[in-house]
């Protein structure tokens, strides 16, 4: 059983206030609940983990992670993100073995992943990595084992990256690679997916495009994301990153992520889709997970999807894991997620 406290009340929080790690003598052991003449939930919750996970998963889950409050630097998350990106993405190529390259489409730079199997060779997948914005997260874990999977290149876009760059610099450069692939594919061939804030960052395309008058791609994916930038969504009040584990702090007044928001209106319908015309967009696969931080911010953009009318979007939500689990390609779950996603882009692209 995991023992673990949520915490939900406002109060104002100095990041650079010292905060101790919570020991097991101080872990809470019963549930609690108290919600103000406000409305804020104050409690804790005791929640074991579930027991139809696989082992490895309840194995992750397991791993202590402390909830004190640990600041670092823009450099030291990159420095760190980048090599857990290498050692992660040479995980999943041992798993789904692919060729790796390195180029420059329409002078945006990008990572070339190609199946050693018999590629079809009229498709192509953009992907737009994970990484807050700020770093590189996902450009090997997001796409190494979908070209495996669906026998396509899948070429990940190496936008620039906020906050040097705040919004639109990251659309601009994905727009560019899809501009450049619109003069060899087929746009009902191609298909734009991402995680996390590259999950954010598909829908800013596909609106994008929308606007521009430029041909929408054959499929979306939109992996753990989000629509709006006005507000955090309830789910970023109970998860971090790890889900119940590591620290949290309590949700405070203003737009979500302003270091990528930059002096745009939050309600900007490209910033946030939610705010858009989402009629006529493509066939959109969704997926998150049950302690996913943007779990509220999948399921209202999704939500949005279909109140557009746009029936050919789907949900998917695992039970029980954090955010972007499927970077773990090692797990049973992992490759579970996958398979959904391959199987999705496969169904949409191809005759």
């Amino acid at each position: 059983m995991l023992r673990l406290c949520v915490p939900l009340a406002l109060f104002a929080f100095s990041v650079a206030a010292a905060q101790q790690a919570t020991t097991a003598a101080q872990a809470p052991n019963s549930d609690t609940s108290y919600i103000d003449a406000n409305g804020t939930a104050h409690v804790t919750r005791v929640v074991p983990i579930p027991t139809d996970l696989s082992p490895q998963a309840k194995a992750t889950l397991a791993q202590p992670v402390s909830d004190a409050n640990q600041p670092e630097s823009l450099a030291q998350r990159r420095q760190g993100t980048d090599a857990w990106q290498a050692r992660a993405g040479e995980t999943a190529r041992q798993i789904f073995p692919v060729n790796l390259a390195q180029g420059t489409i329409a002078g945006v730079p990008v990572r070339i992943v190609t199946p050693l199997a018999e590629m079809i060779p009229d498709c192509v997948l953009i992907n737009l990595h994970g990484g807050g914005f700020n770093s590189d997260s996902g450009s090997l874990t997001e796409t190494i084992p979908i070209a495996n999977l669906t026998h396509m290149k899948v070429v990940a876009v190496l936008y620039r990256l906020a906050p040097e760059h705040p919004f639109p610099a990251a659309v601009d450069d994905a727009v560019a690679v899809y501009r450049a692939m619109l003069k060899t594919y087929k746009p009902r061939h191609i298909a734009i997916y991402g995680t996390s804030a590259g999950a954010i960052l598909t829908g800013e395309v596909a609106v994008e495009l929308k606007q521009l008058g430029l041909p929408e791609p054959g499929a979306l994916g939109i992996f753990s994301g989000l629509g709006d930038f006005t507000r955090d969504g309830d789910s970023q009040a109970l998860f971090a990153l790890d889900g119940l584990s590591g620290h949290l702090d309590p949700p405070g007044p203003g737009p979500h992520d302003p270091g990528y928001v930059g002096k745009t209106d939050p309600r900007d319908p490209v910033l946030s889709p939610l705010f858009a015309d989402l009629r006529g967009m493509p066939p959109t696969l969704f997926i998150t997970s049950e302690r996913d931080l943007l779990l509220s911010g999948t399921t209202i953009l999704h939500r949005a999807f279909l109140r557009a009318g746009d029936d050919g979007a789907r949900l998917i939500v695992f039970e029980g894991l954090p955010h972007a689990f499927w970077n773990d390609a090692r797990l049973p779950e992992s490759k579970e997620a996958d398979g959904y996603m391959a199987h999705f882009f496969t169904k949409n692209l191809t005759p």
